[in-house]
């Protein structure tokens, strides 16, 4: 049996070596393997096909070792699936795939080598497995299809069941009317004209109605009529209102053009340049005769728009007589550079250099381009002097449907003699233009007046306000007034001698202007009121009737005194709050006529005041001296008659200077303007303080008890003096008699015997 054992021992093993390395082959499961792993004899393991370890080693016999799939798709291996197919990587293995809108001849997608790549294009169009809309017309693409109108429709997005569809829809002739509130005969036959070109409208002719369009925008530029006679304002809105007009219409209208470039030209210059292309890419570059314009596509095509894509550019030289005299705004970038260079526009409207340019895509959305437009400006040739500028401009609309000139977005990238080049964030009309400006040069003696003026000013208005309240012997109506006047004034004076130019916070500027808009409303105001009551004095004298004014007074000035120039800053302040503050002053801006909110209530003040004033002098001159001698006596006359004629001056007609600064006197009038205005305080308190009997007696009353309490200490220390001197001549005699004491009790009281006389 033992022979036996031995002799099928062996073929047992001959029988178990095949199962054994069987079962290695297909990878049998081995306990002491990691995941993904086999066993390849009994110490070493084996990632699995598609798998490799950590280490890099085949062949490892550490259980901690760890197997990770390999990306057959990815470096170092890329496994290439042919054309018109992608790799996708799975766990431990990978497929190709066929790629959107192409399947295989066998109709399945998935295949495993680029042997098997049999992938070609689906015609979704034909096999209707679009989802065009039944208003579209479905045309197949390699690897898709487009949705697409007809010639003379145009492709709308609608939202339908959920989804967004392309809808095709007629083009109509866009709406286009003549602008509320303008009277122009020009401009209403233009826009008869346009309504004609709607009505004649017919999409298969839209070029013709296109050149139609531009002639007769030419001949309202070429001779516009009662157009230049309007107002300048009215002119800007005008000129917005065709602008925006005619690049909407030209937008639409474009659409139903064949693909491809279109040009028209009009007699007197006005032109358009456009292309339309089915989904552009690259850059596209549009020229007219002294403007060219260069963009991407991209910023062409609307984001939910698939069909085709229109860039257009229109030269208007024509628009220029419209807006002859529109105003620069400069963005806050380039005010903070010429703020630092104390470098500020001059008075005057900036010339135009260049054609007025209108840029139009189908997008409507191009208020921040994903990329720069750049326009080349061909103009007269001009080398700017020291004093002049050239600014890269567009045309902004404002919300009162008018518009000014300004640089936000839009920056200057070259400049010669005879061209401009710029670049814009942003569509809209363009042009180049040149202001002149000067650089600010303080003059130093009108600094120092100012300052030495208002200082001065201020101490005589803070004196007379603390004679007002203080003086009670002159207390009445009219000194009620000339306390609420001081101390407007002296506010306004003490706001503008320390606020005036802090300008860096637009908002802190802003509620400064606004402050002193009101506390010089307030004091002109105060003035007024003061005018009114020395008028109804003079008058009521003749009848005896001052009682009256004073009830009516005391009723009237509040309210008016400071609700009426609150009254006025509050609409000023509800109409144009962006006008309040300007680059280099908190005050007023200028734009608009906004500053003769402020001016114009002086106007009427002053002329109010001076009719004021002749009336009292007539009163003074002629009645008054009926009534009371006394009264009328030659020094109250002339008394009463300076009182009117200092408050005159002081009521307004110095701010007439200031009106005044231009032309060769304007240097002069600065003068005069600032040191008279910085004294108005010292004229009030010399006026209605100094000159006043009663005043001056109070002041003297009240420097006769300052005298007095400084001469009461003085007395008092000399009389603490003697005192002590009699109390150690006492005590020295008490010691040398201190023996005697009934005669030193004697003499001490009156000090009869002593041979020094008694004072």
């Amino acid at each position: 049996m033992k022979g036996r054992y031995f002799a099928f021992n062996p073929g047992l093993c001959v029988l178990l070596i095949p199962l054994g390395a069987i079962a290695h082959k297909n990878g049998a499961p081995c306990a002491r393997c990691p995941r993904n792993a086999h066993c390849t004899n009994a110490s070493s393991c084996r990632c699995d096909p598609g798998f490799t370890s950590l280490s890099g080693k085949v062949i490892f016999s550490t259980s901690s070792e760890v197997c990770t799939d390999i990306n057959e798709c990815g470096p170092p291996l890329y496994m290439s699936c042919g054309s018109l197919a992608h790799c996708h990587n799975v766990e431990g293995s990978y497929y190709c795939e066929c790629a959107p809108g192409h399947e295989l001849l066998s109709g399945g997608t998935k295949f495993q080598s680029e042997k098997e790549n049999t992938c070609q294009d689906v015609d979704e169009c034909s096999s209707g497995k679009h989802q065009c809309h039944n208003t579209t017309h479905c045309i197949n693409v390699k690897g898709s299809y487009r949705c697409y109108c007809h010639h003379d429709w145009v492709a709308r997005s609608r939202p339908l069941h959920g989804l967004n569809f392309t809808i095709c829809e007629e083009v109509p002739f866009p709406s286009w009317t003549s602008p509320s509130g303008v009277n122009s005969q020009s401009l209403s036959r233009f826009f008869d004209k346009v309504q004609q070109l709607s009505q004649d409208f017919k999409p298969a002719l839209a070029k013709n109605t296109i050149q139609d369009l531009m002639q007769e925008v030419d001949e309202l530029l070429e001779t516009p009529g009662d157009l230049e006679t309007l107002a300048p304002s009215e002119q800007h809105c005008v000129a917005t209102h065709l602008l925006v007009g005619l690049e909407d219409v030209l937008r639409v209208l474009s659409k139903l053009l064949p693909k491809g470039p279109l040009t028209a030209h009009a007699s007197a210059g006005t032109g358009l340049s456009l292309t339309v292309q089915d989904q552009g890419i690259g850059d596209v570059t549009l020229g007219q005769s002294q403007a060219k314009m260069q963009l991407k596509w991209d910023v062409a095509q609307e984001s939910n728009d698939l069909g085709p894509s229109v860039v257009g550019l229109v030269s208007t030289p024509g628009m220029s007589k419209l807006l002859a005299e529109a105003p620069l705004v400069l963005d806050s970038k380039q005010q903070t550079v010429l703020r630092e260079h104390r470098d500020f526009l001059a008075g005057g409207f900036p010339v135009l250099l260049s054609d007025v340019v209108s840029a139009f895509v189908s997008n409507k959305d191009t208020q921040n381009l994903s990329s720069p437009v750049t326009f080349i400006f061909s103009h007269r040739s001009v080398t700017p002097g020291p004093t002049q500028k050239v600014f890269c401009v567009f045309w902004e609309h404002s919300q009162d449907g008018c518009g000014h000139w300004s640089t936000t977005g839009c920056r200057m990238a070259a400049t010669g003699d005879a061209s401009t080049t710029c670049q814009c964030s942003h569509l809209s009309s363009f042009a180049v233009l040149m202001a002149h400006s000067h650089v600010q040069q303080e003059d130093p003696m009108l600094a120092v007046i100012t300052y030495v003026g208002l200082g001065l000013s201020l101490l005589c208005l803070l004196l007379a306000a603390l004679t007002f309240l203080l003086c009670k012997a002159i207390q009445n109506t009219s000194t009620s007034l000339h306390l609420q006047l001081s101390i407007c004034l002296f506010l306004a004076h003490l706001l503008f001698l320390t606020a005036i130019d802090q300008t860096k916070i637009k908002l802190l500027c802003a509620i400064i202007a606004g402050a002193l808009h009101y506390l010089y409303l307030a004091s002109f105001t105060w003035m007024l009121l003061d005018g009114l009551h020395l008028f109804l004095t003079a008058r009521n004298l003749t009848v005896v009737n001052y009682t009256s004014v004073s009830r009516f007074m005391k009723r009237l000035m509040f309210p008016v005194g400071y609700g009426v120039p609150a009254l006025i800053v509050a609409i000023s302040a509800a109409s144009r709050p962006s006008l309040y503050g300007t680059p280099t002053r908190c005050w007023l801006h200028t734009d608009k006529g906004f500053v003769w909110t402020f001016l114009g209530p002086v106007c009427t003040i002053f002329s109010i005041n001076l009719a004021f004033f002749l009336m009292t002098f007539w009163i003074v001159k002629n009645k008054l001296s009926s009534l009371n001698r006394d009264v009328s006596t030659l020094q109250n006359t002339r008394m009463l008659t300076f009182k009117a004629t200092a408050q005159l001056l002081i009521l307004g007609c110095t701010w007439c200077l200031g009106v005044l600064q231009v032309g060769p006197a304007a240097r002069v009038m600065a003068y005069l303007f600032t040191i008279i205005n910085c004294l108005q305080g010292a004229f009030i308190f010399l006026v209605y303080c100094l000159l006043s009997q009663q005043v001056r007696e109070q002041y003297g009353k009240w420097f006769r008890g300052v005298r007095k309490a400084k001469a009461e200490p003085e007395n008092y220390t000399l009389s603490s003096g003697t005192v002590s001197d009699a109390s150690k001549h006492s005590a020295a005699l008490h010691s040398s008699n201190s023996s005697h004491p009934p005669r030193s009790e004697r003499l001490l009281p009156g000090f009869t015997e002593s041979p020094v006389p008694k004072p």
